[in-house]
């Protein structure tokens, strides 16, 4: 079965949802006129509810089917857009100076709207299928504030799907991984503090930055002697910032960055062997070193037999051929994993054409991708939640 025929003849209404959505992107709990036109969709569709403000900007449609059964599955997709100034040149480029989709939350948004019209045209299954339109999953908890607002209480499900977009140039192409399928992630924040000089008499200082810049090689031996050579993890510094003078020793230097990691263990590791180097660095130079760190991305884990059912629902439409349901591990992190804590269900990605990496200026999401997401989704309700006549 390829895209679903009344999906396939939306695609132009689709795609003109996706080109205004990209061209006025918001930020995470910033999505006003995203969840707006979300809502209004919804409504335009024939939803049987529609609940805005859940999570500060999420939104969360219920869709009832032409059976009398009492199951309940989840598709969610997520709306926030990245603080990237967008150089992508295409015709319909943000206007919002600072912002762009360039993770293609935009095309997940017009995916699942896209499952939600032709759900509602048809009602072809036997159930509830609930819509979630999530805020902010770039990193400022989105899921969490969800989930924080009652949402598996409110709108209760038996089990919930989301999907990504890869811009792998290979158009068509499903995959999905079992169990352990994305990385968690901690966000750290390390402040150095020492003693200022002038740069012509540095013996007076306790610099600050020759610490820092110490402390950002020191870390990668983590790696390579304290974890585990068959576990995955990345540990990654990202920001160093230090100094206002060309000839002032700098008394403060801070540090941020990221690590990833498959097992909760593994992050305990890491971070008390950065705490360890931290404070033997602090003792070493008479600095005092301070270190933060921030839970942002629990470890993404996949149902087993949901990942099946992911897999049937993207080969009902790509073809079997097309989909790999073992594929590896992927060290990104995504906040739907708070939602696979809460409920069990599954997280896949579509390919489309085009190389160019997500969260990079010139990203492009191939507009081709719309109808086959969104008969991906669609399938997935009918799949989940069959009707008796079509069991």
């Amino acid at each position: 079965m390829p895209n679903l025929p009344e999906i396939d003849a939306a695609a132009p209404d689709l795609e003109a949802v996706f080109r205004d959505l990209h061209a006025n992107p918001e930020l995470g709990f910033e999505e006003v006129r995203t969840a707006g036109i979300v809502a209004a969709k919804l409504r335009e569709y024939g939803l049987d509810e529609v609940h805005e403000g859940i999570g500060k900007t999420g939104v969360v449609g219920l869709l009832h089917g032409r059976g009398q059964g009492n199951r309940r599955v989840g598709l969610r997709a997520d709306m926030d857009a990245l603080p990237i100034q967008e150089a992508s040149g295409v015709d319909y480029a943000s206007g919002n100076p600072g912002r762009m989709h360039a993770c293609g939350h935009d095309g997940h948004t017009t995916m699942l709207l896209g499952a939600a019209q032709y759900l509602a045209a048809s009602r072809n299954f036997d159930g509830t299928a609930v819509f979630i339109f999530q805020p902010a999953e770039e990193g400022l908890g989105g899921a969490r504030g969800m989930i924080a607002d009652g949402l598996f209480q409110r709108f209760p499900v038996d089990e919930v799907y989301g999907m990504h977009n890869q811009p792998n140039g290979k158009p068509g192409q499903a995959t999905i991984c079992r169990g352990a399928a994305m990385a968690g992630a901690s966000f750290f924040d390390i402040t150095v503090s020492g003693k200022g000089s002038h740069a012509a008499m540095p013996h007076q200082s306790h610099d600050a930055l020759v610490v820092a810049s110490s402390l950002v090689g020191q870390f990668q031996t983590i790696l390579g002697r304290n974890v585990d050579p068959l576990d995955k993890a990345v540990l990654s510094v990202t920001q160093i910032h230090a100094g206002s003078a060309y000839n002032v020793v700098p008394e403060t230097a801070t540090l941020a960055g990221t690590i990833r990691f498959f097992r909760p263990e593994v992050r305990d590791l890491m971070q008390a062997r950065m705490r360890g180097i931290c404070e033997g660095m602090g003792k070493a130079h008479g600095v005092t070193v301070t270190v933060d760190f921030r839970e942002i991305f629990d470890v993404l884990l996949n149902d087993q037999d949901l990942t099946d059912a992911w897999a049937q629902a993207a080969a009902d439409v790509v073809g079997e051929a097309q989909v790999d349901a073992d594929s590896a591990p992927f060290t990104g992190s995504e906040d739907f994993a708070d939602m696979l804590q809460q409920v069990p269900g599954a997280y896949g990605n579509l390919g489309h054409a085009g190389t160019v990496p997500l969260h990079n200026p010139g990203f492009v999401l191939d507009p081709g991708i719309l109808p086959v997401g969104a008969s991906i989704y669609a399938r997935l309700i009918e799949r989940r939640l069959p009707l008796e006549s079509a069991a």
